[in-house]
């Protein structure tokens, strides 16, 4: 955890999805707002909010004790259950 941007942390998750950004269909983000750093560490929050839609998936934010991450949920039913998502 450190210094982030959403770019870089939605890469990562897309990735682990098998996606790239070619994938992507809407984003509620700008490219500025896409690469602005943050301090993604606990504490308070700083990345802006958004939701960002591939074929396959959402992604959105998660947040715990201030520490922020990308979560995702099929777009679709899948049958697949989802772990707990967030802080616990």
């Amino acid at each position: 955890m450190g210094m982030t941007s959403w770019k870089l942390e939605l890469t990562e998750a897309m990735e682990s999805k098998g996606e790239t950004w070619e994938d992507v269909e809407e984003c509620t983000l700008s490219q500025e707002e896409l690469e602005e750093k943050f301090d993604n560490d606990y504490g308070g929050t700083e990345g802006h909010p958004f939701t960002l839609w591939t074929h396959k998936y959402v992604y959105f934010p998660l947040c715990y004790d201030g520490a922020e991450w990308v979560g995702s949920a099929p777009r679709n039913p899948n049958g697949v259950a989802l772990h707990h998502q967030g802080g616990g």
